[in-house]
């Protein structure tokens, strides 16, 4: 993109949206809420992918499956590497400078 200005709006966007997103699918994993898991993981999974966050986007994509699955123990165990994921993203985004 070259737009800096516009990349980094973006980039924010996505981590506040992220961010929540994860709580509310914390919740949904608790719950075993099937519904909302799958709901919520495929709509992050989409942004991240959009803006280049991979990693991100394929650990959602593998939560996405465990959770058609009805596989909420998987889940739990994938969540936390969703927290990790996004942490390193989190990180990798402070650290660029426009």
């Amino acid at each position: 993109m070259d737009d800096d200005v516009l990349m980094q709006e973006l980039l924010g966007a996505l981590l506040d949206d992220t961010s929540k997103h994860i709580r509310l699918l914390d919740a949904a994993i608790r719950e075993r809420d099937r519904d909302g898991t799958l709901r919520l993981a495929h709509s992050c999974k989409g942004a991240c992918a959009n803006l280049g966050a991979n990693a991100v986007a394929a650990t959602l994509h593998r939560l996405e499956q465990e959770a058609a699955r009805d596989s909420f123990d998987e889940c739990t165990l994938t969540a936390a590497t969703l927290a990790r994921e996004f942490e390193r993203l989190s990180a990798a985004v402070s650290a660029v400078t426009y």
